[in-house]
């Protein structure tokens, strides 16, 4: 037998007896892509359906459809103060729950003379746990609540290990974010089931999609909430009780100012007032939703990209290294990038010596997410 001298040859020999391992793959790739289109194809179908054809349709009769009165949990500033401006445009009246008293009774006065509806007032502090809530059992007697906006939460805006957290703090995770969403919507569910009609708003946050690790107790509250919503929902939508999963992205708060990215307002950078308008229509229309179409196209881009767990917690601690360099608005160190912070260039050491200046441990705001929102 001649021997075979062409590499050409040989492949096409070679490829003969594997012909069928190409056919193979070219039905694996054939099904891959038609998965992908498929999924870009639902994808893009939601987005329309729950962000742009209820805007078509106009402004729905809020207090005809879920009642006469919302409660807003954590309403002086943010997400909170927006959802309150938002829903009193609805002509719904409110009930405004925060622990600043100056703060809540302005914003309560400002919202009744410029929407022309009624509201009260609760000061209560949700960190106190059980002690928080008789005050608001006693506010909300013979009001028809068909709003419940569950946005009151806490968050350490320094990305730091689970133990360096005290022990009040660790109280405050559970009893601010975990159970006043529980104990607001015990409150006002019955209520909501004898009138068989009612919607619930409870504000997650990006920080549930993932592990998060330096935001461990944060994330996992925010998760926490967002199954929360979706079981509460297959239990009650079938009495007429529409309950949402609200999952925003990056809003521009109070908190994210700590990043000259975050801070400025752009297109997916909103600001609360510019969220919540979108957010409020899709409000018994997606049970889970990001609130806002640009949030939604992140969110189909991140899923598109599927990062493993490894690799999204190696993104986290990059993340939590640049952003810890732009609160101590140091230089950050070789090779690394920050978010915000003033500019400075990557590729310098950072100063010895030089100290991360802690902000207080953020109570009440008004829409957490993942590096803070208040």
């Amino acid at each position: 037998m001649a021997a075979v001298d062409s590499f050409s040859l040989l492949m096409r020999e070679i490829g003969r007896s594997y012909h069928y391992c190409v056919e193979m793959l070219a039905v694996m790739g054939a099904f891959y892509a038609s998965k992908v289109c498929i999924t870009v194809l639902s994808d893009t179908y939601v987005l329309i359906r729950v962000h742009f054809v209820p805007r078509i349709f106009g402004r729905p009769d809020l207090s005809k459809r879920y009642g006469k009165w919302a409660v807003v949990t954590g309403g002086t500033s943010g997400i909170g103060l927006s959802y309150a401006r938002e829903l009193a445009s609805y002509g719904v009246n409110l009930i405004m729950i925060s622990r600043n008293r100056e703060e809540l009774e302005a914003a309560a006065k400002e919202i009744m003379e410029t929407y022309n509806i009624s509201t009260s007032t609760v000061v209560t502090d949700f960190s106190k746990g059980r002690e928080a809530y008789p005050v608001i059992k006693k506010a909300l007697e013979g009001k028809e609540i068909g709003v419940l906006v569950n946005n009151v939460g806490v968050l350490s805006p320094l990305p730091d290990s689970f133990t360096s957290l005290t022990e009040s703090q660790v109280w405050e995770f559970i009893n601010v974010n975990i159970g006043a969403a529980n104990m607001m919507a015990h409150l006002v569910l019955p209520g909501m089931v004898q009138r068989k009609k009612g919607a619930i708003v409870n504000v997650s946050s990006l920080s549930c999609c993932n592990p998060c690790p330096r935001y461990t107790a944060y994330s996992a509250s925010k998760t926490y909430l967002d199954h929360f919503s979706r079981s509460l929902h297959y239990e009650y939508a079938s009495q007429g009780i529409f309950i949402q999963s609200l999952i925003p992205f990056f809003v521009c708060t109070d908190v994210t100012t700590l990043s000259s990215t975050l801070s400025k307002m752009s297109f997916f950078v909103p600001s609360p007032d510019e969220y919540v308008r979108h957010a409020v229509t899709t409000l018994g229309v997606s049970r889970r939703t990001t609130g806002y179409w640009p949030h939604t196209l992140l969110m189909i881009l991140a899923r598109a990209c599927a990062l493993s767990e490894k690799a999204h917690a190696a993104t986290v601690r990059w993340l939590e290294c640049n952003y810890a360099c732009a609160l101590a608005k140091v230089v950050p160190p070789a090779g690394q990038f920050f978010v915000g912070g003033g500019g400075t260039a990557p590729g310098l050491p950072v100063p010895e010596g030089a100290a991360l200046r802690r902000r207080p441990f953020f109570t009440e705001g008004a829409s957490p997410t993942l590096l803070g929102r208040s």
